[in-house]
């Protein structure tokens, strides 16, 4: 079971864009160490606590600073830009970074409606998606003889896709395209186990993959305590929570009595939220993450951890790496 971090460059309080910038880099050089697959970084817009909304130029920076560890996007939202523009993008991060650079897609805005308008795009926008991703694949594939257009860098770079998606629309279309696909499972888990089910049934080999290959995405709370664990993952059940009271705000400092910051109704949409949420020590999220692997099977899992002090979330994800390999072993024997 392959174990990957998406890492939304969280700005905590008491903390500037520039140091959660340099955390995120500090923490893919140490999961590089640890042997995770990939380090993928999100594209949100006018959120001042997460600091990667441009999300390219971040993936450059945390490319440079590492060495093996495959970078990329979870994800683009397509419908903000045009297919050419983001095929020189990632053409030119594929040139400085060969073989290492992943880009995900998806068809949502990553923002609110004023933005969007600032973004210069509509929410009409998403209705080209299928569109657009077959365009972006023309413009990184290598470029035809009379060709009028051209990404450069890009053309013949074939920097890999995925489809990224929480409903059926991405499952069916990554399926289509027989192209890898990611489901956003930590945040909307609602449709995981259907979405999957589609894209494994409908799935058409492709020159990219011959096979369906489902990455899921999961919150992680790694301690050395299921207590300290359960505290640590208080930073996150505020943040569902804020968003839910329509606050954006700085991710904050866990705390000890989460009952006393939510009313039921919002702590009800929290945990519905929070479902693909795995929290405890070592061998309380061994039981979680094998019982969760033997029934989804995914290929590989996309680990979020909005842990608010840096040192904990670095011991979080070596915690996570110990129990990765035993479930993999286990899975193996």
């Amino acid at each position: 079971m392959k174990l990957s971090v998406l890492d939304l460059a969280f700005v905590g309080e008491g903390e500037t864009p520039r140091e959660a910038l340099h955390h995120s880099l500090d923490l893919a050089r140490h999961v590089e160490k640890l042997g995770y697959e990939r380090f993928w970084l999100a594209e949100h817009h006018n959120m001042i606590g997460i600091a990667s909304a441009a999300t390219s130029l971040v993936i450059g920076y945390i490319a440079a600073g590492t060495s093996t560890l495959r970078v990329g996007a979870g994800g683009i939202m397509l419908p903000n830009h045009s297919p050419l523009v983001i095929a020189e993008q990632f053409g030119t991060l594929e040139t400085l970074y060969p073989g290492r650079i992943d880009l995900g897609l998806g068809r949502a805005p990553g923002t609110d409606q004023v933005t969007l308008r600032a973004l210069r795009r509509t929410y009409e926008s998403a209705e080209n998606f299928p569109q657009d991703v077959v365009e972006l694949q023309a413009l990184l594939a290598p470029a035809g003889e009379n060709q009028l257009v051209r990404a450069v860098p890009g053309a013949g770079t074939n920097v890999p896709l995925w489809i990224l998606g929480s409903s059926l629309f991405g499952a069916k279309l990554a399926a289509m395209l027989g192209l890898p696909y990611a489901f956003a499972s930590h945040f909307a888990p609602q449709a995981m186990e259907q979405a999957l089910a589609v894209y494994r049934a409908e799935f058409e080999p492709s020159g990219v993959i011959d096979k369906p290959y489902a990455m899921v995405g999961a919150n992680v709370f790694a301690a050395r305590t299921d207590a300290e664990a359960k505290r640590q993952a208080t930073s996150l059940q505020m943040r569902f929570t804020g968003m839910m009271r329509g606050e954006r705000g700085l991710t904050k400092p866990p705390i000890d009595d989460i009952e006393s910051y939510w009313t039921p109704m919002e702590k009800a949409r929290v945990e519905e939220m929070m479902r693909c949420t795995f929290v405890g020590a070592p061998d309380t999220l061994e039981r979680q993450l094998s019982d969760f692997a033997a029934r989804v099977r995914p290929d590989e899992i996309i680990v979020s951890s909005s842990i608010y002090d840096h040192a904990v979330r670095l011991d979080s994800y070596e915690i996570l790496a110990e129990v990765g390999a035993r479930v993999s072993a286990r899975e193996a024997a």
